[in-house]
């Protein structure tokens, strides 16, 4: 696999860890914040904006 397989690949674990709210065991819950909230949303707006650039390069706009 390419750096940028990898990179995508480790971009999707984060993501995934970040929407889920895993942690490591001995840390401090943060899952039901407000800061965790606000990363999910602006993650959220991250993706849909990646995939609307994505769109707009496919179709030549």
């Amino acid at each position: 696999m390419s750096w940028l397989a990898w990179l995508g690949l480790a971009v999707i674990i984060t993501a995934v860890a970040a929407f889920t709210g895993i942690q490591p065991k001995g840390t401090r819950p943060v899952a039901h914040t407000r800061l965790m909230g606000m990363a999910r949303l602006v993650l959220i707006a991250f993706v849909i904006i990646c995939a609307y650039l994505a769109f707009r390069a496919r179709s030549g706009g």
